[in-house]
C-alpha cells in the first residue's frame, strides 16, 4: 500500500477529531469559560505567569512534550503489524490523548495553576499527593534510563552524528547567553543555531567519534561507557540555571521538530514509497501479545502520562484564554499522533524496501526494540533522499534530530527527578534529600543510571524492550491517575464523565494486565531486580484503582444530592 493513504486518512482522523470531539469537550464537558480570569492574568509576574499568544503557547507546549518517546515507541509496535499500531494511535490519539491533555490544562487552570499532583490531593484525597509522588519518581527513572540508552545505541552505531551533537552544547550556551543578556528574542537566534548545527553534520561526516577504543582499555561495552557520560553529563546540566541550557537547546530543538517531521511528510509525498511491513505481524509464538503489550508499547503518540505534568507545570501558567486550552491541549496531542504516525511510515516504508528486508528487521521482539531508534534514522534518511538529500547525511540529520529530543528530555527529567526526590525527603524528613542538592541530584542522577545498566537475567537476557515497557506501564499509571482527577472534578461540575472514564478504564486494564504478565515471566527468569519493581508498579496500579473508585463514588454522590436539593428548592 502507498505510504500516503494511511497517512492521509490518520491525518484526516486526527482533523475531524479537533474539529468536532475537541468542540464537544470544549462545550459539554469542561465548559470553557472565555471570560474566566486564567491564573497568566491572575498572578501574572513575567516569569511564570506570562498571558501568552495560544500559537506561541502552543510551540512551547507541543516541544515540551514530543521528546523521541513518540518516534520509539511506535517503531517498536510495528512488530504486531502496522495495522494495530496506526490504529491505536488513532484512537488513542483522538479519544485518550485529547481528553487526557486537554482536561488537565483546564483542571490545572481552574486550580490556580497548580501540578496536577497538588490538585489531585484537593479533587480526589491526600493520599492522591503520595500515590502521584511515587508514580512520578518510578516514571522518571524509567524516562531517563531509556534515553539514555537510545542515546548511546545511536551514538555507536552513528559515530557522525557525535560531534554535532556535542557542538549544539556550546551552540545553546551562546544563544542563551545572547537572549540572557539582551532580552532579545530567540526565535532570529535560534533559528541561525539551528543552520549552524546542520552545517556541523559535514564536520562530524569527516571526523566521526568512537568511544570503542577507550571502552575496550576499560573492558566495558561502548554503549556502556556512553550511558556513564551521559549520566555525568546531566548531573553537571541539570544543576545549571534553565537559561544557560535547557532553554536555548529548546529554541533550537523546536525548529528541528518541525523540520524534521515536515521532511518525513514532504518525502512521502515526493517518494510514494509503499508500506512493505505487514497490515498484522505473525508474531512467533514466544513474542509477547499486542494485547496487552501494544497499549504500553505505544504511550506517547497515543496517551501519555507525562502531558499531565507539562501540562499542569507550564502551560497552564502561560494561558491567556480559558478557551486557548482547546487549541494548546487537544491540538498538542493531535500533533504528537502524527509524530507517532511519521515513525510508523519510517519504518515500514522509509527504512526498507521489501517484505523481506522488513522481516529480518522485525524477526523478533527484542530485535526489533533494540533496532527501533535506528530503523527510524533509517526510514527518515529514505525519506530526506527522496528529496535530494544523500543517504549518509540524512541518517546523521535524523540522528542529530532524535539525539536532541532524547538529550533534552534526559535533562529534564534529571532535573524534575531531583525536585521529587527532595519533596519525597521533606514528607520523609531527611533533611541530606530535601536540602542538599548534591546529594538530590545523586540519587537522581544514579538511579536510572542503575537501571539502564541493569544485566540480564534468564535464557532471554536483559533487552531494551522490557525497559521499554516498564516506562510505558508507568506513564499510562500517570496518565490514569490525571484521568482519574479529572472525570471527579468533571462528576462533582455535574458534567457527564463517561468520555473521561473510558480511557481510564482501557488504560488501567492494559496497564495491570501488561504488569501481571511481566511479573510472571520476570520471577520465571529470576529477574529479582525487574520482578520487585514490576511489582510495586502493579501495586500502585492497584492503589491508583482503589482511590479512584472511592473519589468517583463519592463525587456521584454529592452529585446526587446536590440534585435532591435542588430539586426540592424549585418544587
Amino acid at each position: 500500500m502507498p505510504a500516503i493513504v494511511p497517512a492521509l486518512v490518520v491525518l484526516g482522523i486526527f482533523a475531524l477529531g479537533y474539529r468536532y470531539y475537541s468542540a464537544y469537550l470544549a462545550r459539554r464537558v469542561y465548559a470553557l469559560d472565555p471570560e474566566f480570569p486564567t491564573p497568566a492574568h491572575q498572578r501574572n509576574d513575567g516569569v511564570d505567569f506570562v498571558p501568552t499568544n495560544k500559537h506561541v503557547l502552543f510551540g512551547h507546549h507541543f516541544t515540551s512534550v514530543a521528546g523521541a518517546a513518540p518516534i520509539v515507541g511506535p517503531a517498536i509496535a510495528v512488530f504486531w503489524g502496522w495495522g494495530p499500531a496506526l490504529l491505536w494511535i488513532t484512537v488513542g490519539t483522538v479519544f485518550a490523548a485529547g481528553v487526557h491533555d486537554f482536561g488537565s490544562l483546564v483542571i490545572s487552570v481552574r486550580h490556580r495553576a497548580q501540578s496536577i499532583g497538588a490538585v489531585a490531593r484537593e479533587v480526589i484525597s491526600k493520599r492522591a499527593r503520595t500515590l502521584f509522588l511515587l508514580i512520578i519518581f518510578f516514571l522518571l527513572t524509567l524516562v531517563n534510563a531509556v534515553f539514555a540508552v537510545v542515546i548511546a545505541n545511536l551514538f555507536v552505531a552513528n559515530p557522525a552524528a557525535v560531534l554535532p551533537v556535542l557542538l549544539q552544547i556550546p551552540l545553546a550556551i551562546g544563544i542563551g547567553q545572547y537572549v540572557y543578556r539582551t532580552r532579545s528574542s530567540a526565535f532570529v537566534p535560534s533559528v541561525v543555531g539551528v543552520v549552524v548545527l546542520y552545517l556541523t553534520i559535514l564536520l562530524g561526516t569527516q571526523f566521526p567519534v568512537s568511544v570503542e577504543p577507550l571502552a575496550g582499555s576499560l573492558g566495558i561495552e561502548p554503549r556502556t561507557l556512553w550511558v556513564v557520560m551521559l549520566f555525568a553529563y546531566t548531573f553537571v546540566a541539570s544543576r545549571l540555571p534553565v537559561w544557560v541550557l535547557l532553554q536555548p537547546r529548546d529554541y533550537i530543538n523546536s525548529h528541528q521538530l518541525f523540520i524534521g517531521l515536515g521532511v518525513i511528510l514532504l518525502g512521502i509525498i515526493v517518494g510514494f514509497d509503499r508500506i512493505a511491513a505487514p497490515v498484522i505481524n505473525d508474531v512467533p509464538a514466544d513474542a509477547p501479545s499486542w494485547f496487552p503489550f501494544l497499549f504500553v508499547t505505544i504511550a506517547c503518540g497515543a496517551v501519555s502520562g507525562f502531558h499531565s505534568l507539562v501540562c499542569s507545570g507550564t502551560s497552564s501558567k502561560q494561558l491567556h484564554r480559558e478557551t486557548d486550552a482547546r487549541y494548546v491541549g487537544y491540538m498538542g496531542a493531535v500533533s504528537e499522533g502524527a509524530l507517532a504516525l511519521a515513525a510508523v511510515l519510517a519504518v515500514t516504508a522509509g527504512a526498507v524496501g521489501s517484505r523481506a528486508e522488513w522481516n529480518d528487521l522485525y524477526s523478533s521482539f527484542a530485535l526489533a526494540s533494540d533496532g527501533a531508534t535506528q530503523n527510524f534514522v533509517e526510514g527518515v534518511a529514505g525519506f530526506a533522499n527522496n528529496l535530494g538529500l544523500p543517504v549518509s547525511l540524512g541518517v546523521v540529520f535524523a540522528t542529530i534530530v532524535v539525539i536532541s529530543f532524547a538529550a533534552t528530555t534526559m535533562d529534564t527529567g534529571v532535573r524534575l527527578q531531583r525536585y521529587v526526590v527532595q519533596e519525597i525527603g521533606e514528607i520523609t524528613r531527611v533533611s541530606a534529600l530535601s536540602r542538599n542538592m548534591t546529594v538530590a541530584t545523586t540519587v537522581a542522577v544514579v538511579v536510572p543510571m542503575a537501571m539502564a545498566l541493569l544485566p540480564g537475567g534468564g535464557e532471554k537476557g536483559y533487552t531494551f524492550g522490557v525497559l521499554w515497557q516498564l516506562f510505558g506501564t508507568t506513564n499510562q499509571l500517570t496518565a490514569g491517575l490525571a484521568l482519574a482527577v479529572v472525570a471527579v472534578w468533571v462528576t462533582k461540575n455535574n458534567r457527564n464523565p463517561l468520555v473521561v472514564l473510558l480511557p481510564l478504564v482501557v488504560l488501567l486494564v492494559m496497564t495491570t494486565w501488561a504488569l501481571t504478565l511481566n511479573l510472571l515471566e520476570f520471577l520465571q527468569q529470576g529477574q529479582w531486580v525487574l520482578a520487585p519493581l514490576d511489582l510495586i508498579i502493579f501495586l500502585l496500579a492497584v492503589w491508583l484503582i482503589v482511590e479512584a473508585v472511592v473519589a468517583l463514588r463519592r463525587a456521584a454522590r454529592s452529585r446526587s444530592e446536590q440534585d435532591v436539593v435542588t430539586h426540592s428548592a424549585e418544587t
